[in-house]
């Protein structure tokens, strides 16, 4: 899913219209991650530091907007796998990621009845968010295996599944401590198996 192209798009957007754009989704990210989906727009664009005109010359809808913080926090959470690797042991990598994607998905649920809104009848683009999920923590698992710290049979897809167990079932609590335990655990599971 890539971000909806503003009303402009074709035409070299000018800088201080991309740092407005920018702001707003900040902005948006960070109401949607803390509130839910019914942060009110002029709230938004006041916290930005910019007019109800300028979010709705950017993010013509509600869905827009939603949709641009899910499409830039998918990107970061994707982007983070690497940048993670280079600075980290792969262990290490893999549960700074986990809270990373941890964030992704409280802030997920925040914008969850907007998206399905904004989806329609097309459907939600899961399995392209979970092919990307997927691949960022096939990439730690690989150099964690390259390193003997994971299990060479521990499978991407499996520790996205238990992932996203981990957030579906504390979503209705979603107490910080249970999230770390289990999340730990996660990381366990895929160290190799005593002999």
């Amino acid at each position: 899913m890539t971000p909806p192209e503003p009303p402009d798009a074709g035409r070299p957007v000018r800088a201080d219209a991309r740092r407005n754009r920018e702001k707003l989704i900040a902005v948006a990210r960070a109401a949607f991650t803390a509130a839910d989906d019914s942060v009110p727009l002029e709230g938004i664009a006041r916290d930005a530091g910019v007019g109800i005109g300028t979010l709705y010359r950017h993010f013509p809808t509600r869905e827009a907007l939603v949709e641009a913080v899910y499409a830039a926090e998918l990107d970061d959470v994707v982007t983070s796998a690497s940048a993670l690797l280079d600075q980290h042991p792969p262990e290490d990598a893999l549960r700074a990621w986990m809270d990373r994607y941890a964030e992704f998905s409280a802030a997920k649920r925040g914008m969850i009845a907007t998206l399905r809104t904004g989806w329609g009848l097309s459907g939600p683009p899961t399995p392209t968010t979970r092919e990307r999920i997927t691949g960022a923590i096939g990439k730690i698992l690989a150099a964690g295996v390259r390193t003997g710290v994971f299990r060479a049979d521990a499978e991407p897809d499996d520790v996205t599944a238990m992932l996203l167990g981990v957030f579906l079932s504390t979503s209705a609590t979603n107490t910080p401590e249970q999230i770390r335990r289990l999340l730990d655990l996660v990381v366990d599971a895929v160290r190799p198996r005593a002999e």
